[in-house]
């Protein structure tokens, strides 16, 4: 014989576990559209295609949406509260002032929504008070790489993956204040070569600007405070005197493109580590793809998906990265980084100059990466 289980210690008990928040819509038999909110929504299957959610049997807006042919599940971003109190309220005006437009089979597609899945019935059957409804997915995608919309105790709130937070620290404090006695020095090396300097700061695996001096008629593509994930070639010159252990994983923050690539980046981190700098001649065009990929990156609040991309186009940038000049030559350099000399407990920091003329001799490179030097030391 089951235990009788009070009411309330099961949506307590139930309440400790965060589930997301989607609206179920639909093009109803009259022609409207229907919205239902479910907290309760899971994939089922992957072949066939199938996903569920839960309504309650006495649910007047599942009978509405019990009469389409299909049916949509809009998952809601973290920032969409409003349209999750707008559809969980009663009423037939749910669809006032929200914007949408019809999936392939018709049903409403909610602007603004993380992603999208639009299903036709596969079964629908009896459990207690509520239903179990099984959809067949006929379509899907996602619309906007962010962050979706949880339920928790009774709250609305958001994920914040732990690993990426940027929450100030005490290093990265203690970095700023260090940057700001290099000020002057810095200040004048932009002015005397026409370039913008920059000083960043390793924090955890996170590349910090905490200062921005800008001389150069080229603006300065990232702002104070920009972070930039420590991923290999990137930030070479921050592991140049990190213990094995932080370089394996350094290392093994790109993507796993085999040993090959692992053993170029490895091969640059020992050249960086020999003259104390690193060079990029990647063009302007990739320039711009990577710095797009970074602003999706923080836009979509530094997802696991988008941080994938990341990891690839920072990997492509890898044959761009140099160390050694050669006499005579001229480059079209985007930066050149020198590693800074730091006390022990400080975070590792590098000097940074972008904004250099185009065509610039290798003399030109030596005199720019001594003047960094001098001030790095």
């Amino acid at each position: 014989m089951s235990k009788d289980i009070d009411s309330a210690l099961f949506r307590e008990t139930l309440g400790h576990y965060p589930t997301g928040v989607a609206v179920v819509t639909a093009v109803a038999e009259d022609g409207k559209p229907v919205g239902m909110i479910v907290g309760t929504f899971s994939s089922v299957s992957m072949n066939p295609p199938l996903i569920a959610f839960y309504p309650m049997n006495s649910s007047r807006s599942f009978a509405q949406v019990r009469t389409a042919k299909a049916f949509c599940v809009n998952v809601l971003a973290s920032d969409q509260e409003p349209f999750c109190r707008r559809f969980a309220s009663a009423g037939e005006k749910k669809f006032d002032g929200v914007g949408w437009r019809p999936g392939p089979l018709g049903s409403p597609i909610l602007d603004g929504a993380v992603s999208w899945i639009e299903c036709t019935f596969e079964d629908v059957r009896d459990a207690g008070d509520h239903y179990i409804v099984l959809g067949r997915v006929e379509d899907l995608a996602v619309e906007r790489s962010t962050l979706p919309l949880l339920f928790f105790q009774g709250g609305y709130g958001k994920f914040s993956p732990g690993s990426f937070i940027a929450a100030p620290d005490p290093e990265l404090i203690q970095a700023a204040h260090v940057a700001e006695t290099m000020r002057t020095r810095v200040e004048e090396l932009s002015v005397e070569f026409g370039v913008n300097c920059s000083v960043l700061a390793r924090i955890r695996w996170d590349a910090v600007q905490v200062l921005a001096v800008n001389h150069s008629p080229i603006e300065e593509p990232f702002p104070l405070g920009h972070r930039q994930p420590l991923i290999p070639p990137f930030g070479a010159v921050f592991m140049a005197h990190s213990p094995d252990s932080d370089i394996d994983e350094w290392l093994g923050r790109g993507p796993d493109l085999g040993d090959e690539r692992r053993d170029l980046n490895r091969a640059q981190l020992n050249r960086v580590r020999e003259c104390g700098y690193s060079l990029l001649a990647a063009g302007p065009e990739v320039l711009q793809r990577h710095a797009a990929v970074l602003s999706a990156f923080e836009q979509s609040d530094r997802l696991p998906r988008q941080q994938r991309v990341v990891q690839e186009a920072t990997s492509e940038l890898a044959d761009f990265f140099f160390t050694d000049l050669i006499a005579g030559g001229r480059y079209d350099l985007a930066n050149i980084v020198v590693l800074v000399t730091t006390r022990e407990g400080m975070p590792p920091m590098a000097l940074r100059m972008t904004g250099l003329p185009s065509g610039a001799s290798t003399e030109q490179i030596k005199s720019s990466i001594d003047a960094l030097k001098k001030i790095a030391s």
